[in-house]
Order: C-alpha cells, then structure tokens, then sequence
C-alpha cells in the first residue's frame, strides 16, 4: 500500500512537472504569432516598445476583448507604449475607422460608449447622420466632430491605416502588433489569455533587440 502511495504521488508529480513545463514554453513563431511582411517604424519615443492594437468596432470579438485589454493595460510597463489602429479590412469598415479618427482629432474619448453603442444598444454607427447624432447625445460637439469627419486629415489618416494593414498582412481582428514586427491575435494564440501571454513574451524579446 505504501508503495501505491508513493509511485502515485510521483505520477502526480509528473503530472505538474509536465503541465508546468507547457505553461512556460516559450511561444511559437508561425503557430502563436508570426513575422510580418513588412515591419513598421514604431512612433513611440524614447525607445519605448510599442503594442499597436487593430480593431473595428463592429466586430464582437475586439468587443468581447475590451474588459481583458483594460486589465493588461492597467498593468502596462514604463518601456511598453500602446496605441490603437482602425482594421479597414472591407469597405463598410471605412466609416467606423473614419470616426475613431474623427473622435481622435477633435481629443474626445468615447472608445468603449462606442462599442456599447453597436453591441449592446445596437445602434447603426456606420451611418454618418445616426453616428454625428449620437455624438451630441453624449455632450460633445457633433458639429465639430462632423467636420473631422469629413476633413482631409482624417481621410489621410484612413488610408494610412489601410495601407498599414496590407504592410502587417492583417486579415482578422482583434490583433496586435508588438515593435511593428510581430503580429499576434486570440485566434493565433488560443485564446485572450494566452495572446497576451505571447504579447509579453514578444515585448521582452522586443527589449533584448534594443
């Protein structure tokens, strides 16, 4: 009986060994995040790492991906910059990449009203009106914000994302991008978790290539 006990509290002890030993596996190129074509110069300064997420609006993942963002980025690193980038991956997603810009011009934050606003509310945001409309209900300025909109900066801005995305070979959101290198997403990874797991992993290997 004692021998049982023993040879089972090692299979055990295996077992943890084992599990353990996959937790802390480093992370695969080409399985949990892969190279891009064409690598990006980062706009952080002071040799900062920068994490570029890429999103739409209308897409429910990058809507179900916001709680677990806030929590990593509540916990952000001093070295570590992120920043936010419209996918422009189909021509409907123009107007909601158009009003992020619009929204960024003119210094006013309704990032996560924006999501609520589509996904719970279900309001139809990719129309201009209905979009400038639900602005002013949120006491900012839809006049001015309607004049972003349409300005010649924010329509550069949409396509220097769209020619981002073809740079980064983006084809699904949410993804991130780290040091404008690699690119990585939950469908990559295997879940959010795990993606931001690889995330970290990809901001320390970003520091060591400083």
């Amino acid at each position: 009986m004692s021998f049982l006990r023993r040879t089972t509290g090692l299979l055990v002890l295996l077992g943890t060994f084992l599990l353990t030993a996959q937790a802390v596996a480093a992370p695969v190129e080409g399985k949990d995040y892969v190279a891009v074509p064409l690598p990006q110069a980062q706009l952080a300064g002071s040799g900062k790492v920068e994490v570029t997420e890429f999103f739409w609006y209308g897409c429910p993942h990058c809507f179900a991906l916001e709680p677990r963002l806030a929590m990593w980025l509540s916990q952000l690193p001093k070295d570590v910059q992120f920043r936010r980038v419209p996918a422009v991956l189909a021509a409907h997603w123009q107007p909601m990449a158009k009003a992020f810009y619009a929204l960024e011009a003119t210094g006013i934050d309704l990032h996560t009203k924006m999501f609520n606003a589509i996904h719970v509310e279900k309001l139809n945001l990719n129309d201009e009106q209905t979009f400038l409309q639900w602005v002013g209900k949120q006491g900012a300025d839809g006049v001015k914000v309607g004049d972003a909109y349409r300005s010649f900066g924010v329509n550069s801005k949409l396509q220097a994302a769209r020619q981002m995305n073809v740079n980064l070979g983006l084809t699904s959101v949410p993804s991130l991008v780290v040091g404008g290198k690699y690119l990585t997403s939950p469908s990559m990874a295997g879940g959010a978790d795990q993606m931001f797991q690889v995330v970290d992993y990809l901001v320390e290997q970003a520091r060591k290539g400083r």
